[in-house]
Order: C-alpha cells, then sequence, then structure tokens
C-alpha cells in the first residue's frame, strides 16, 4: 500500500510540476508585449520607452525563460506567490478573497447536482425502459449538452429581467448566489444522473445477487451492503471529473455574473498579462485537482479492492 500510495504521490508532483511549467511557457510566449500590457494596466495609455524598459527588467523579461521560470518557481515552492506586476500588491491576500467567494458557489453547486441527480437516478432506474426512464436519461443528456454560459443568460433573462425575483450580478448577499449555483448545478446533476443510473442498473445485473435472494437475504440489505457499493465505484471515479468541469466553469459563471471570485480573478490577470496572478490561479486550480483525484483514488481502491491487487 505504501508503495501504491508512492506512485501516486509521484504522478501528482510531476502534473503539478508540468502545469506550472506549461503555465509559465504559455505566459512568455503569448502573442503581444507583455511589458506593454502591464504599463498600460498599470499606468494607462501612451506609456514611455523609459517606462517600458522598467517594467521589462522589473518583470524579468530580460532574463530569459529559465531564469524567470527559476526565480518565480523557488519562492512558490516557500509558498511566497510574488506581487503583483500591476499594483505590487501580495498575491496570496488577493487570492484568499477571491477564494471566499469561488469555493462558497462549488461546494452548493456540486451538493445541489448531488441533491437532484441521486433521487432522479433512483427514481429512474425503479421501472428501467419507462417513461419516466427515457424522461429522466432525456433530460440528462440535454443538461450535459447546454453551455454554461447560455444557461446562465438564459436564468438571468428569465429571473433577473422578466420576473425579476433574483439579482442577476455581484456577490453582496446569499441571494445573489442562487443563479450561479443553478447554471452549476443543473450540469453537475445531468451528468451524475446519467453515472449514477447507469451505475445502479449494472449492479442489480451482477449475477451474485440472484443467490441471495433465494437464501432469503433482504432487498433493502442487498442493496446497501452490495448493490450500493457497486454502484458508488464509477460515480466516485465520476468526481474527479466533475471537479474539473466545475473548476472550467466557474470562471465563465463567474464573468457572467459579475462575481469577484477566481474566474473574474483570472481573466482579469490574464488581460493585463498579470503573470504571478494568472501562475497563482492556475497553481491553486492544479492543486486542487491532483489532491481531490488523490483523495477519489483512494476511496476508489477502498471500495473495489482488485485495482489494489492488480497493482501490488
Amino acid at each position: 500500500m505504501i508503495g501504491i500510495f508512492a506512485g501516486l504521490l509521484l504522478r501528482a508532483l510531476v502534473v503539478l510540476t508540468g502545469a506550472a511549467l506549461a503555465t509559465f511557457a504559455l505566459l512568455w510566449h503569448a502573442p503581444g508585449d507583455p511589458a506593454l500590457a502591464i504599463a498600460e494596466a498599470r499606468y494607462g495609455q501612451n506609456v514611455s520607452k523609459e517606462v517600458l524598459d522598467f517594467i521589462r527588467a522589473e518583470a524579468g523579461f530580460d532574463d530569459g525563460f529559465w531564469t524567470a521560470f527559476w526565480a518565480w518557481l523557488v519562492p512558490l515552492l516557500k509558498g511566497d506567490f510574488g506581487q503583483s506586476s500591476v499594483n505590487g500588491r501580495d498575491v496570496w491576500p488577493d487570492l484568499v478573497t477571491a477564494m471566499s467567494y469561488t469555493f462558497p458557489l462549488a461546494l452548493v453547486s456540486l451538493a445541489l447536482g448531488l441533491a437532484v441527480s441521486v433521487p432522479l437516478a433512483l427514481i429512474a432506474t425503479r421501472k428501467p425502459g419507462s417513461w419516466l426512464d427515457r424522461g429522466t436519461v432525456a433530460l440528462a443528456s440535454v443538461g450535459v449538452a447546454i453551455p454554461a454560459f447560455w444557461l446562465g443568460l438564459l436564468l438571468i433573462l428569465l429571473f433577473a429581467v422578466q420576473l425579476g425575483w433574483l439579482p442577476a450580478m455581484g456577490a453582496e448577499t446569499a441571494t445573489h448566489s442562487i443563479l450561479p449555483a443553478l447554471t452549476l448545478g443543473f450540469g453537475v446533476a445531468a451528468s451524475l444522473t446519467r453515472i449514477i443510473r447507469s451505475g445502479i442498473l449494472e449492479a442489480r445485473g451482477q449475477p451474485f445477487l440472484p443467490a441471495f435472494i433465494r437464501r432469503g437475504v433482504a432487498r433493502r440489505d442487498i442493496a446497501r451492503d452490495h448493490v450500493a457499493p457497486h454502484a458508488a465505484v464509477p460515480v466516485v471515479t465520476v468526481l474527479g471529473l466533475e471537479l474539473a468541469f466545475l473548476l472550467e466553469g466557474l470562471v465563465v459563471v463567474e464573468v457572467i455574473f459579475a462575481r469577484p471570485g477566481l474566474g473574474s480573478f483570472l481573466v482579469s490577470a490574464i488581460f493585463a498579462r498579470d503573470f504571478p496572478k494568472v501562475q497563482a490561479v492556475v497553481i491553486l486550480a492544479a492543486v486542487i485537482f491532483v489532491v481531490v483525484n488523490l483523495a477519489i483514488d483512494l476511496i476508489y481502491r477502498s471500495l473495489d479492492p482488485r485495482v489494489s491487487e492488480r497493482d501490488a
């Protein structure tokens, strides 16, 4: 087990290193002059050549790619995300402020998706092939196909513009989180409904279940001890993919609803070519993704010991 865990940690380290290097390389080689973008974000239009030369020296653009990369990476390994290239403030406090808006929204959206998908999947699998089952599958398929930005605009048009029930922009009160949570939670619910339904049907089709029924084992015990753990395996696996969906969708949704979270933080930093802020968001997302998937991998192995036996 120690060897398996060490292998998972090694793969996580490789992913984090690759994410850091790829992000820095994309920003470094992006079209345009990063010094000009920083200068315009800092001072406005019509900056002088002396100002551009100062920013290039300050940001390390004249030192070369690898020198600049190591100059950023070494402090990062000590927990220092550096200072903003635009306003000179430490990145970490601003990043924490953005996380305080984004993480609660992500958790609420995931909880909403689970709260909707589990009952829908259970209802659909009571009579497989019925009109209720086919309707649930059709609704889930439509939900997966709808882009988050389009659904968000529709919700704004209906509940904020036409009906005036909910606010469309900002994050001042809890009601400001309802439409963004619905936008993200709908996609999560649609995806999980299909996965949970398939897992339950596959678990019910296992050849050992009729033997338990013939022995007189209660169906409730069979569902709890055998069907549920078997159906949970694909659900746990897909939760890692749902995390990627949430991280991607949050960027779009927060911009649409003008929320001051990680999405808006990242978009504004990209336009200003604020390297430290962009890198901080990407590294944070990579760490979250790696940690969650590492936990999911361990849970998956506990649910299905055959995986650990194959890797041993």
